[in-house]
């Protein structure tokens, strides 16, 4: 059983550590982000029905009975997402559904964006649909309660989350879940946020709210369904 978090109060969290992004050291940096709208499930897709059509021409004297031909569609092929800026986030199991900012790094930091309703997605990592790549988005979390990523550590293997880019929606499936001591982030980063791995979502958090400080961060990888 997961261990509760200690209310207490809030404050902003930094993680330890420097953390290597394609040559840039990088400070990544916790605090307070609340999810925005909470969205539902998308409505469920519907499948086409078969389009039958039924022919009865006059009957004369022995003439063969009516005839059904069955009609299906063809398909269509969905045009497939080209790699985009991200500009939502939305994750069912979680019932988040966040706003998404670029964000650059600032004297070797990579600051979320202030507003607590907003994700930010690191502009000089991959951008999601790339073939190529850790595409990383990161938000602050509320030890009170109320953070966009304050349950991130709770999603497993097999979730899904929506990533809407300017170009078209990208879907991803979660394969791994991690919580990271501060010390072991920072010596796994150049593993989790390397960028020249097959294209992928990386998701970060903190966690393990002390009554001070952060003592962890929660990591979530995902790859492209579709």
């Amino acid at each position: 059983m997961r261990k509760a978090r200690r209310r207490g109060r809030p404050a902003p969290l930094r993680w330890g550590g420097s953390i290597a992004l394609a040559g840039v050291a990088l400070a990544v940096v916790g605090g307070y982000l609340q999810f925005g709208d909470r969205a539902g499930a998308a409505a469920p897709a519907t499948t086409a029905p078969d389009i039958t059509a039924t022919t009865t021409p006059p009957v004369p004297h022995h003439a063969p009975p009516a005839t059904t031909r069955t009609v299906r569609p063809t398909p269509t092929r969905q045009p497939v997402a080209r790699p985009g800026k991200p500009v939502r986030l939305t994750i069912p199991r979680l019932q988040v559904s966040a706003a998404v900012l670029g964000i650059a790094t600032e004297q070797g930091a990579l600051i979320p964006p202030s507003n607590p309703r907003k994700l930010g997605w690191w502009s000089g990592g991959a951008q999601p649909g790339a073939r190529l790549g850790s595409a990383v988005i990161t938000g602050h979390t509320v030890h009170t309660g109320g953070g966009a990523f304050d349950n991130l550590e709770q999603l497993q293997p097999g979730d899904t989350v929506s990533v809407t880019t300017s170009r078209g929606d990208l879907s991803y499936r979660v394969t791994t879940v991690t919580t990271y001591r501060k010390q072991a982030l920072a010596k796994s980063a150049a593993r989790v946020f390397d960028q020249t791995v097959q294209g992928r979502l990386v998701l970060i958090t903190c966690e393990d709210w002390n009554g001070k400080v952060y003592l962890s961060n929660a990591v979530v990888i995902a790859q492209r369904t579709s």
